[in-house]
């Protein structure tokens, strides 16, 4: 990214990403932060804050669920400021359109544009429109009721909201609603109607100021003639930017880089994929006995650009059917069968590399927090210089090592190989004591990979080839990234400084070292990391010696150890929390928030003091009602959420839990609602403020058990490694791209018949043919039957039965 230089002082850069909707009857928009310009959404997430810098460089990766009716994807650049609110630099707009005319997506630069807050607006309106007959003539009739999700303009975290209905050259407004973006006016308004006049109706909503000027909240404008043929209106309406001012030239404020893609599916019911799903773990099942091998045959026509997405697809599926570890051993054998060279053995991106990576970050991102989160942490809280390459020693930077002379070259490498033995010997020994803490489907396979290896390279020269087939995906591909990218990991919220980056690299290369069981061509390349020779070398024992506990696990065992993991939810979401649960009249404060560590899983959301103590249920997931945002100005921070459940007498209670950001807000409300979407009794309305005193804070009604002023949002947000598995979504996946390569499927077919055997019948036929057929045996011809069956599902779906929500899911990276 590029920024233009506003001024001479330094500046840090984050990135906001943003999505706005188009509004249909009651379906509502979601508010933004009052640290945010107005926009029409919640930001979505944000990226690290790179510091004192004018081309600052992100290198984040999202995945992000939008709801049926988006309209637009925004990207705010911001500048933080640690005592004032942040910032705006520009935005970059992507329009669903523009999404949509890059079908393989998006990627390049896009100039950023300023920000007019005229144009910056959100919320809707509820209005009802009548024409009805008058003394002279007849008249129009606007009723104002009322307005949701208002932009918030003051400092309070809401606004002062009035409304200005313009016709004919008068203007007449509502009464000002102070302190809610979610007024009620039950307001009405008539105007003389001239017939055949051309002038529009205009609804403005406004937020007022005692001082400086009002600013503008939104707008809607009708057209009085299809006002005058319908009659009557009424209904929610998205409230408009003003765009009637002419755009200024405004000069360069930067560009920024963005990869987006935007992936849009239609996901039938459950039963239409059972037979694709049967197939592929029929397939499985019989590993490398069965005559068709449909998994290679996907990996053959699978392209280099989408194998990690198919992999990452198949291994959800299978994961989701219990028969990941199936999977990865036939993907193994397949590997093995066509590896002649022990050293070449899984260094190429295969289907069954690229699966391996998908399912160490599914099934082990817990344990390798665990294991590297306190190293992770040292690092960054040392701050340390290190260098071990004497060519790049800079020994200003280290400072003096007593009071009178700075240290010297040599002290420096010392110093450092001292640092970074000490890390690594920490990163070992806490591997060394995790064999009981790995996860059992996770030893099982790599006890499947060790003994498949060692067949096949049985000899006493390859004695270490079983263990580096276990490291290479440990280690290599995914203990060392994780060094690297903490972040992108989740082990950390930011990206580190250049100095810790340079010590998590070091600390990468000698854990790349010891994964590679220290042969003699790793320590050839980089002579002047032999200072951690010793170290490598017990490194090298200690990894080995794990290695052979972690696969020497017997089938009872295994057993066992699934049994006692299958009896405890494992959490999908965990983390600290401030907890607070009004039941006084008095106001209430971020101090009264109490922190807890909190758990989530699929039985009930949970809370101790620390990671490690008890658990004590809040709330059963089953009673969960809702889970959403609260107002900016209910608590002084945009980062509250609420989760309504019921009590064991069935009262609605209310329990308001703080996150430390948004991306951690964003983050609890989408595992929220991902666990409780099948959840019966679900509300359709909530209150984004609270009840205090009297009346509830966003709108001022005050009935506590009053309806909600807005509505629920049961989509989720956030697409990330621990979410629940979404089986039918994970097949629909598999169906789209087995369409995509129908056509070397059906070459497949011709491949393995003969012309005049029992598959010519194929030659010719569509997908939609074949599933009109008698089922072949063939498993290949079977597949292309079942797909056919899928196309003829998704062409012939009725319109009054239609299947459920399209998935729209969007993939960013900066």
């Amino acid at each position: 990214m590029d920024l233009a230089r506003p001024c001479a002082k330094p500046f840090a850069a984050h990135l906001i990403l943003k999505m706005s909707s188009i509004q249909q009857h009651h379906i509502p928009l979601k508010k933004t932060p009052q640290c945010f310009p107005p926009a029409n959404s919640v930001p979505f997430s944000r990226t690290a804050t790179v510091w004192k810098t004018l081309c600052p460089f992100w290198g984040e990766e999202y995945q992000v669920h939008l709801p049926p009716t988006f309209h637009s994807v925004a990207f705010y650049v911001m500048d933080e400021d640690a005592l004032s609110r942040d910032d705006v630099i520009g935005k970059v707009c992507l329009t669903r359109d523009a999404l949509a005319a890059h079908p393989k997506g998006f990627s390049g630069w896009a100039h950023l544009t300023k920000v007019d807050p005229d144009e910056e607006v959100q919320g809707e309106i509820h209005l009802r429109l009548e024409v009805v007959p008058g003394t002279r003539a007849r008249r129009l009739r606007c009723s104002v009721l009322e307005a949701r999700d208002l932009a918030p303009k003051d400092r309070n975290g809401a606004s002062d909201p009035f409304v200005r209905v313009r016709y004919n050259g008068r203007t007449q407004e509502t009464s000002i609603v102070k302190k809610s973006c979610y007024p009620r006016w039950n307001e009405t308004f008539e105007f003389e109607l001239e017939e055949g006049a051309a002038e529009a109706l205009c609804v403005e909503a406004w937020d007022w100021d005692l001082v400086s000027r009002n600013d503008f909240l939104g707008k809607v404008v009708f057209n009085v003639q299809r006002l005058w043929a319908a009659q009557r209106e009424e209904g929610w309406f998205r409230l408009q930017p003003d765009q009637s001012k002419s755009r200024r030239e405004e000069g360069h404020v930067g560009s920024l880089q963005l990869e987006v893609r935007l992936r849009d599916e239609t996901v039938l019911p459950s039963a239409c994929y059972q037979p694709l799903v049967q197939l592929l773990c029929r397939e499985v099942k019989l590993g490398t006995q069965s005559p068709g091998q449909l998994i290679s045959l996907i990996e053959e026509t699978t392209s280099t650009e989408y194998l990690q997405e198919v992999a990452t697809t198949l291994l959800k599926l299978f994961l989701g059917q219990g028969l990941a570890k199936d999977f990865l051993d036939l993907l193994f054998q397949l590997e093995l069968s066509r590896t002649s060279e022990a050293n070449t053995l899984f260094r190429s991106n295969s289907l069954a590399s690229k699966s391996m990576e998908s399912f160490l970050k599914v099934a082990g991102m817990r344990y390798l927090h665990g294991v590297l989160g306190p190293i992770v942490d040292s690092v960054f809280e040392e701050k340390k210089y290190v260098e071990l390459d004497p060519s790049k020693v800079e020994v200003k930077d280290v400072g003096c090592s007593g009071l009178h002379r700075p240290q010297t070259e040599a002290e420096v490498l010392e110093q450092s190989a001292q640092t970074l033995r000490a890390h690594l010997g920490a990163l070992l020994s806490a591997l060394s004591r995790s064999v009981r803490a790995c996860p059992a489907v996770v030893r099982a396979t790599f006890r499947q990979l060790f003994r498949r290896v060692r067949e096949r390279f049985p000899s006493a020269q390859d004695e270490n080839v079983p263990f580096i087939a276990v490291t290479s995906f440990l280690c290599l591909r995914f203990i060392s990234p994780a060094i690297l990218a903490p972040k992108l990991f989740h082990l950390r919220e930011r990206h580190a400084d250049a100095r810790t980056s340079r010590t998590l690299l070091l600390l990468a290369k000698a854990v790349q070292n010891v994964g590679n069981m220290d042969t003699p061509a790793s320590r050839a390349k980089e002579a002047w990391m032999e200072p951690l020779q010793p170290m490598v070398r017990q490194g090298v024992a200690q990894l080995k010696d794990f290695i052979t506990k972690l696969v020497d696990i017997q089938e009872k065992d295994e057993l066992d150890l699934q049994r006692a993991l299958s009896l405890q939810a494992p959490p999908v979401k965990e983390g600290p929390l401030f907890i607070h649960r009004t039941k006084s009249k008095g106001p209430l404060m971020s101090s009264s928030f109490k922190k807890l560590h909190f758990s989530l899983t699929t039985e009930a959301l949970s809370f101790s003091k620390t990671p490690s103590s008890k658990k004590s249920t809040l709330i059963k997931l089953a009673n969960i009602r809702a889970a959403e945002k609260v107002e900016e100005k209910s608590f002084g921070s945009s980062h509250v959420m609420q989760v309504i459940y019921t009590d064991d007498a069935g009262r609605l209670q209310t329990a308001y839990l703080q996150c430390k950001c948004v991306n951690e807000l964003n983050q609890w409300l989408s595992a929220l609602r991902k666990v409780c979407i099948n959840n019966t009794g679900l509300l359709g309305s909530y209150h984004p403020g609270v009840f205090r005193g009297d009346k509830w804070s966003c709108c001022h009604q005050r009935d506590k058990t009053d309806l909600g002023c807005d509505k629920t949002r049961s989509w989720v947000t956030l697409q990330e490694w621990n979410d629940p598995l979404d089986h039918d979504l994970e097949a629909q996946l598999i169906y789209r791209h087995l369409l995509g390569v129908e056509a070397a499927l059906r070459r497949g077919v011709r491949d393995q018949t003969d012309p005049s055997g029992p598959g010519r019948h194929l030659r010719g036929r569509s997908l939609l043919d074949l599933s009109r057929g008698t089922p072949p045996e063939d498993p290949l011809a079977e597949l292309l039957q079942v797909l056919g069956d899928l196309q003829e599902a998704h062409r012939s779906s009725p319109a009054d039965s239609p299947p459920s929500e399209p998935s729209r899911v969007l993939e960013l990276q900066t």
